[in-house]
């Protein structure tokens, strides 16, 4: 593994500090990547964005106020240079193709080993992409074979927020008050959810979610 000469600057966004204390505790024994920030949530990573000089953003998607997802673009409009590693539970397939076509430059999941996430963090501070083998595969088997596609690809990104809010069980007034928009916009969301992937209900959105796990 080849190492870069500049010190990478990280922020881990995570809700659960047992999480980040083992991101940090491997990263601990790298003497060129240097933990300088831990939030919780999104909002605190805008505000921290303003505060200090970062190289990469390790960015969490299922967080407790927004998809993670969704702070991709806010990240790159306030810091373009800045690179957005996400690091999730869920496998490649759920997330990964949206997250670089969103802005990211790397998707990993947290199943990986630590050699693989310093890897990535060296990689994307490089200005590269960073995506697994087998992500690579998928992708060249993907080319011109869109029938294959699940349900959900069919959505916007602000649509798929959505109905990963709602899998979760959440109230449109709730999904509203969290992103800033109002109920009547929420349930216009959801009829084009029901509409574009055939469903009658938010009880089959909800199992729909769950069934192909796009949320925890």
């Amino acid at each position: 593994m080849s190492s870069i000469n500049k010190e990478v600057r990280v922020l881990i966004t995570d809700d659960h500090p047992i999480v980040r204390n083992g991101i940090k505790q491997i990263l601990s024994d790298c003497s060129d990547i240097k933990v300088v920030c831990e939030v919780s949530n999104g909002h605190e990573l805008i505000h921290e964005l303003n505060n200090i000089t970062i190289d990469v953003i390790l960015l969490d998607i299922s967080m407790p106020d927004r998809n993670g997802l969704s702070y991709i673009k806010e990240i790159k409009n306030i810091k373009p240079e800045v690179a957005v590693l996400m690091l999730s539970i869920y496998s490649e397939e759920q997330y990964a193709l949206r997250s670089l076509k969103l802005g990211a430059s790397g998707y990993i999941t947290k199943s990986s080993t630590p050699d693989e996430l310093i890897t990535a963090i060296r990689r994307v501070a490089q200005g590269k992409k960073y995506i697994t083998t087998m992500l690579a595969e998928k992708i060249a088997m993907d080319i011109g074979n869109v029938y294959d596609k699940p349900a959900h690809d069919l959505l916007s990104d602000r649509e798929l927020e959505v109905m990963c809010m709602l899998g979760k069980g959440k109230s449109n007034s709730d999904i509203a008050k969290e992103l800033s928009l109002s109920p009547k916009t929420i349930s216009t969301y959801r009829e084009r959810i029901l509409e574009k992937m055939d469903l009658k209900s938010t009880a089959e959105i909800i199992r729909y979610a769950i069934k192909e796990s796009l949320v925890d």
